[in-house]
């Protein structure tokens, strides 16, 4: 007689909170605490992989689904033990319900940053790449499909299988490729343009293709159910065309530029968020659906938008979306992938979704006559996969379109897609390379003083605007000659936050030089104040926007000095005054950047030390009465500060004070206290005196520029005649001066890019609110010494303030 088999008993639900460990509980057994192990071990693990593989420029979502797969059943989960504690199977529930939601908000970000005003602005050509971007690996993945039902995928519902496949092979992954671009520095060139439209609009028609598959694999027998569902679904998209916009608008029409964002709209907006996708999961689509529909519809101008992005991006893109990646690392099992035939299937998978994409491509992109490098480049762009290839792929997981074998297959064909795509464009596309040119006037100093000088000035936040207008309308020279051309470069730092998308729509608007003035954005100070300059003066100004990570912004801001052959690059010092007078640092890695344009830069570059000049404001032409003081060593540098100054002095409002330094010559022979600077070589000498010998003989005439010479006998004279000096509003030194007198103080500088006079005007040994421009003029190969201080500068950081 067969004994009865025993009651299943179900596992008791996880209680939120433990009693602690001294009451005898294992706080492993309880939701909050297990939940708080979780997030802690994804978060490590994932970043440690990002910073491993930052050198290889990979996008944070192949770290993530790398990591994921790490903690699943392939790797660390192999360990039953492990598996068990870490992530135990009534655990998981919570876990898919803190990922979810995280994603549900991530899709409402993603909606944010895709404008539909420029899906309906894309250009033929985009749009018949994005179609053949689409349409090709579709229907090479529904071929695929039937290879994977005849022998892995045995006994699947044929049309939810068919259309999932074809998705997931189609899809270009919008937020992923516009990291990529910005990280190779693509997306003003016609590539960048070209494959973020196309990304744009086959990121829409990923969606509706996905919102097609999730009603085709619903449970009913009857098609009439997915119909319903489909119908339903256009349904809420055309109630919410209709009911969000006015709604939107009205709400982002009573948040002003400047003020703070009522919190109540931010909270309304991600309560319908929410609502929105309970909607469409009770529809049957997804809740993400819902979200994301109503992300697309929020306007992407002004101050609203930016407040939804600040208030939800850090915790969910941070804490919440790298749980998505685990979540599906363990439904991933890659001992799944066995035998000859598994692994033919998974070369299959990712032949077909290659070629599919990239054959495509390329050949719609040489029918439009793109040249060859530019259609091969797009092709791989646009094979990037990321995020939206693993809802695709959960979706059909969860409802069982998709085996574990499958699915493992197709996750491997996602990561190995994105992987790969960073390291080919880069062996094939380099427009930096490309784009060097040749020009003659790489410094203001120069024998025709006629020619137009282009001077690039950037500035990191409106906080830099006024003195560097002020300093700009100072170097115009005559009001008569239009003889000054600025570029003024807003350099952004493209963070590892998704909404650098925002940033990169800014771009897609602009281009290079130009910001588009017929929009309002965010930006909407900047260019009104300096195109209210270009109409009050006399002086082209073209504004631009750089979006690099701060390790390679040097590289914007040399190839656009190059592009635009400027004789000048204007940086900001890297730390600004407080409110008592002292500097505080504003970010350590500014400096860097600094010292890197200042080592490499194709022409002269002068970096501005901000003390307010001209006060907070633009000050009118008629109004200018500065007074400009060149401390004069000499030297390379000195001698461009000097004709920087000169130029300056053209100005009706500005006074010119020379002051040449030189040793007392009672101290002169075996006496001489101070050291001999390597740089005071007998040949550089009879230059100075050339420029000094013009600069007397033009004081005949020009009564706005003043001499004089002053004798030191060591570094404390120096100092002292320097304080005599402190009531101006403007100090032009030049780097690296050279000769004796400043040998003494060249020893000990905090800030070596400044250059040991630049560091004296900075520290707290002269008292002044002027200003200071240091300046380095170009050569095709700087002294040793000049490398020399800012390659040891790279470890004298030390104190960073005063």
């Amino acid at each position: 007689m067969a004994t009865p088999a025993a009651p299943l008993t179900c596992p008791k639900p996880m209680k939120a909170t433990s009693n602690g460990v001294f009451q005898g509980d294992d706080p492993l057994d309880y939701a909050l605490p297990l939940a708080i192990v979780q997030i802690c071990l994804v978060l490590v693990l994932t970043r440690v992989l990002a910073y491993l593989l930052r050198p290889l420029r990979q996008p944070r979502v192949v770290a993530e689904i790398i990591g994921g797969i790490l903690l699943g059943p392939s790797a660390l989960g192999r360990s039953e033990k492990y598996l068990h504690t870490i992530f135990p199977p009534k655990s998981l529930t919570v876990l898919d319900t803190l990922a979810n939601f995280g994603l549900l908000f991530f899709l409402f970000l993603v909606g944010l940053e895709l404008d539909p005003k420029s899906l309906r602005r894309t250009g033929k050509k985009a749009l018949c790449i994005a179609i053949a971007g689409i349409s090709v690996p579709f229907v090479l993945g529904i071929g695929t499909s039937f290879a994977l039902r005849a022998t892995i995928s045995q006994g699947v519902n044929q049309g939810p299988f068919l259309v999932f496949m074809g998705v997931a092979l189609s899809i270009t992954a919008f937020p992923v490729l516009a990291r990529i671009l910005a990280e190779l520095k693509l997306l003003t060139t016609d590539v960048g343009r070209m494959a973020m439209s196309a990304a744009a609009v086959n990121d829409v028609a990923a969606w509706i293709l996905l919102a097609l598959a999730i009603a085709l694999s619903g449970n009913g027998s009857s098609p009439f159910i997915s119909l319903w569902v489909l119908l339903s679904g256009a349904g809420f998209v055309l109630l919410c065309i209709l009911i969000g916009p006015p709604i939107f608008t009205w709400m982002a029409k009573r948040c002003s530029d400047g003020e703070h964002v009522d919190e109540i709209y931010v909270c309304g907006t991600l309560a319908a968020v929410l609502a929105a996708g309970f909607v469409t999961d009770s529809i049957g689509i997804h809740a993400l659906f819902g979200a994301f529909v109503l992300g697309v519809l929020v306007p992407k101008e002004g101050p609203f938008a930016g407040a939804l992005v600040e208030k939800v991006e850090d915790l969910v893109s941070g804490l919440f979306l790298p749980l998505y990646f685990v979540s599906s690392g363990l439904k991933t099992n890659v001992a799944t992938i066995q035998g000859a035939q598994s692994w033919g299937l998974l070369a299959l998978v990712i032949f077909t979704s290659c070629f599919g994409k990239i054959v495509g491509t390329i050949v719609v992109s040489l029918l439009c006559k793109m040249p060859v490098q530019e259609a091969l480049t797009l092709g791989f762009l646009m094979n990037t996969k990321g995020l939206v290839e693993l809802i695709v792929l959960n979706i059909g997981k969860d409802r069982g379109v998709l085996n574990d074998q499958t699915f493992a297959i197709m996750v491997l064909m996602a990561l190995f897609t994105t992987f790969i795509t960073t390291p080919i464009v880069i062996s094939i596309y380099r427009p930096a390379k490309l784009a060097v040119t040749k020009y003659k006037h790489r410094t203001i100093e120069r024998k025709d003083t006629s020619k137009q000088v282009r001077i690039l000035s950037c500035f990191y936040s409106t906080r830099n605007i006024p003195t560097l207008i002020n300093l700009i309308e100072v170097s115009r020279g005559t009001a008569k000659k239009e003889g000054l051309r600025v570029y003024a470069m807003h350099l952004m730092e493209l963070s590892e936050r998704s909404s650098a998308i925002l940033m990169v729509h800014k771009v897609k608007r602009n281009g290079l030089p130009f910001w588009n003035k017929g929009e309002v954005s965010d930006s909407n100070q900047v260019v009104v104040a300096f195109e209210t300059f270009e109409h009050l003066s006399k002086v082209s100004i073209r504004p631009t926007t750089a979006i690099s990570p701060m390790n390679s912004m040097h590289e914007d801001i040399i190839t656009s000095a190059e592009n635009k052959r400027v004789a000048m690059i204007i940086l900001p010092f890297h730390k600004h005054q407080r409110l008592d007078g002292h500097f505080e640092t504003t970010r350590t890695d500014l400096r860097h950047v600094n010292r890197k344009v200042l080592q490499q830069a194709p022409c002269s570059v002068g970096i501005l030390v901000d003390r307010g000049l001209g006060g907070a404001s633009h000050v009118p032409a008629s109004n200018v009465n500065f007074t400009i003081t060149i401390l004069f060593f000499g030297g390379h540098d000195d001698r461009e500060a000097l004709a920087y100054g000169i130029r300056m002095a053209e100005h009706p409002g500005i006074t010119l004070v020379v002051v040449r330094f030189a040793v007392d010559p009672a101290l002169a022979g075996g006496s001489v206290k101070l050291k001999m600077s390597q740089n005071s070589s007998p040949e550089v000498q009879p230059e100075d005196e050339v420029v000094i010998s013009r600069l007397k003989e033009s004081i005949s005439t020009d009564g706005s520029i003043k001499y004089e010479e002053r004798t030191v006998k060591d570094a404390t004279e120096l100092i002292e005649a320097t304080k005599s000096y402190n009531k101006c509003n403007l100090f032009l030194v030049g780097r690296m001066p050279e000769g004796q007198v400043v040998a003494s103080l060249n020893k000990n500088s905090e800030c070596p890019e400044l250059g040991p006079i630049g560091n004296l005007l900075t520290s707290s040994d002269i008292s002044t609110t002027a200003s200071l421009l240091v300046v380095q003029q170009y050569r095709s190969q700087l002294s040793q010494d000049a490398l020399n201080s800012l390659e040891d500068g790279e470890t004298s950081d030390g104190n960073e303030s005063n």
